[in-house]
């Protein structure tokens, strides 16, 4: 079993059982690649599908918007809005190449594509080895919880 790391576990406040990205691989300045090895024992699997498990494509998507919270993290640091929480504001153009298993080791990459009004325009790419197992468009606001919108 692979372990969250604590870059991680500082930079977004999702925590086990629903944080689906382990480790940063690489930083960019528009974007990021995260690091997620699925587990078998993970809850899910046990009802998707009994016998002939596959990660959820709501869960691969979740890990992408994590990986998508990593990178905003950098971008709210040390900011008024670093006491807020990433909050997914709109999804567009999800395609599913390619099932996940349980023990594979996915690369997801987001970018971000423009920052308007504050909201920050991502995409995000997911892959195993040399497939790619999904993209999608994705918008997020960094929000404090309880504040006025």
């Amino acid at each position: 079993m692979s372990a969250v790391s604590e870059e991680v576990l500082r930079r977004i406040p999702h925590r086990p059982p629903f944080l689906f990205v382990d480790s940063i691989v690489s930083e960019m300045a528009d974007g990021l690649v995260a690091q997620r090895t699925w587990r078998a024992e993970e809850d899910f699997y046990g009802g998707h599908y009994p016998g002939s498990p596959i990660t959820p494509g709501v869960i691969l998507c979740e890990s992408v918007f994590q990986a998508g919270a990593l990178y905003l993290s950098r971008s709210v640091a040390g900011t008024a809005a670093s006491a807020g929480v990433p909050l997914l504001v709109k999804i567009s153009d999800v395609r599913f190449r390619s099932p996940v298993y349980p023990g594979d080791t996915v690369l997801v990459e987001v970018r971000k594509k423009d920052l308007m009004a504050g909201f920050y325009l991502m995409s995000g790419t997911m892959r195993r080895g040399d497939t790619r197992v999904l993209n999608v468009e994705f918008s997020v606001a960094w929000k404090t919880p309880g504040a006025a919108p």
